[in-house]
């Protein structure tokens, strides 16, 4: 009765306007079918569709930037609850709160909905329709906009069996309010397009993922890297027009689910839906409602992409904006900056390699969530496909820090990846990048140029292999081509449009 009762108060909390939204963006309450969807389904539907059905978690957190494609994800497994397994409509709801109508009046949004749910749609409440062998899908997006939703989803779950799945754009404020759910989420990350998703949604092909979902120890076996290589090389004519497609414009949906259209079109609809909305909406407002200074957010993120896959210092980075902003900054602003870009999903600060509990010294590695990001805000494209490159030799040094940007980016997007770089030291040359698995470290070089040294480009991985301590079996060697040899065993060669295909 108790529980009737707060349902009913829910309800009348809820405003005939708020009630009219939420029914029109979950139409199949009412028989009706929702947007027409892309036919084409990212690499995570499958792993979300077993996290949701195996329940090993109550909550599921997809985070990712803007505009990869978690909205569609969520709609396209709404859609097939519905029609391929056969869920009973007033089983399912949805609600994103980044365009929903003003909470006000309504105390504890995620809650107050929910009971809304339980008497309005499900007929039962939550813990009733689970004992009838009828659970029901709440999902929630872009639930970071709410305050306290952290609070509140874990109220939900500790009282309630319900299959949360849930969606953020902000790794700060989704990572932060993980910690308070500990034990009760299971977390997936999702990026922008992997190359062999550019090659099914662009071209209609099919390539099959390398790497296992089921850890990173094969990454420790050479064999591994050399058998990715060969498997690329399986695919090759696909696999280069998929880079080609990839060099030009980065891996954005958007972008490859309207190839007709023109770059610059393309650009403006990045700039705006991306990277103004981060910096303009999700970044605005900082700790007890202080605004952040939207001009210096921009400029710090054009510094980011003028510097992609570079460790500029301190000085290079507050010397450059206050001469742009004829301002006077400090490092410690620049770099909260920084981190807040990273939070947004929009860059990858990789750090430097802590070893043996030492401080780390040096700066972090700067890499874009996204190539295009880079080319749209800069309004310069730089190709990386070798074909371009060699039409455009005078950007060949630009384009080796790009190459070290996306293999930056794209391995951080490694799930339990440690990622880290190895800079300069007084007896030691850098290494571009260190993969730590376990307690085996890989160092991996990126050298993007048409010739390779096999020794004067290997110095840094073969001084890191000497050193017993470091634990490396082996290193890699990025190159732009294919064929690379070099006669170190210990060194396995692998061009970037192959490594990009391990996943």
């Amino acid at each position: 009765m108790a529980s009737r009762h707060a349902a009913g108060t829910a309800a009348g909390q809820i405003t005939g306007e708020l009630e009219a939204y939420l029914r029109s963006v979950n139409p199949w309450w009412e028989g009706r079918p929702g947007r027409l969807l892309p036919p084409y389904r990212r690499w995570a539907f499958g792993t979300l569709e077993r996290k949701l059905d195996t329940a090993v978690a109550p909550i599921v957190v997809l985070r990712g930037a803007r505009q990869v494609g978690k909205t569609t994800l969520q709609e396209q497994l709404i859609d097939c609850l519905l029609r391929e397994r056969g869920i009973a409509p007033r089983r399912i709801f949805r609600i994103q709160f980044d365009e929903i109508p003003s909470l006000r009046g309504l105390s504890d949004p995620v809650l107050g909905l929910a009971r809304w749910f339980e008497s309005q749609v499900l007929g039962a409440t939550l813990n009733e329709a689970a004992h009838a062998g009828q659970p029901a899908y709440v999902f929630f997006d872009e639930v970071q906009n709410v305050a306290d939703w952290a609070a509140q989803l874990k109220a939900l779950v500790d009282h309630h069996t319900v299959r949360v799945l849930v969606t953020g754009s902000s790794a700060l404020r989704i990572g932060a309010a993980s910690d308070s759910l500990a034990g009760r989420v299971t977390s997936l990350e999702i990026g922008t397009l992997l190359l062999r998703e550019i090659a099914g949604l662009r071209l209609g092909g099919e390539i099959g993922t390398w790497l296992p979902d089921n850890g990173l120890s094969p990454l420790l076996d050479a064999d591994c890297w050399r058998g990715l290589s060969a498997h690329a090389e399986q695919h090759r004519e696909l696999r280069d027009q998929s880079f080609k497609a990839f060099s030009a414009a980065g891996g954005y949906p958007l972008v490859h689910a309207h190839p007709e259209l023109p770059w610059p079109e393309l650009a403006d609809q990045l700039n705006e839906t991306v990277i103004r909305r981060v910096i303009q909406h999700d970044l605005r407002l900082g700790e007890r409602g202080r605004r952040r200074d939207p001009q210096l957010l921009e400029e710090v993120f054009r510094l980011a992409c003028r510097y992609a896959g570079q460790t500029p210092g301190q000085g290079v980075l507050v010397a450059e904006l206050q001469h742009v902003l004829q301002a006077n900054l400090g490092w410690q602003r620049v770099r909260s900056y920084l981190q807040l870009l990273d939070g947004a999903l929009l860059v990858k600060l990789v750090r430097p390699l802590e070893l043996r509990l030492k401080r780390a010294k040096g700066y972090p590695k700067l890499c874009l969530a996204d190539l295009g990001l880079r080319a749209s805000w800069l309004e310069e494209v730089v190709p990386l496909d070798p074909a371009a490159l060699a039409q455009a030799a005078h950007l060949g040094d630009l384009a080796g820090h790009l190459a070290e940007s996306a293999v930056g980016s794209f391995l951080a997007g490694l799930p339990h990846l440690d990622l880290a770089h190895f800079p300069e030291r007084a007896t030691e040359p850098e290494v571009d990048f260190v993969l730590t698995i376990g307690e085996r470290r890989i160092p991996l070089e990126v050298k993007y140029r048409r010739r390779i040294d096999p020794h004067r480009d290997t110095v840094g991985l073969r001084s890191f292999l000497e050193r017993t301590h470091y634990n490396a079996p082996f290193g890699v060697l990025v190159t732009m081509l294919e064929g690379v040899t070099v006669p170190d065993p210990r060194i396995v060669p692998i061009s970037l449009r192959s490594l990009l295909l391990m996943r």
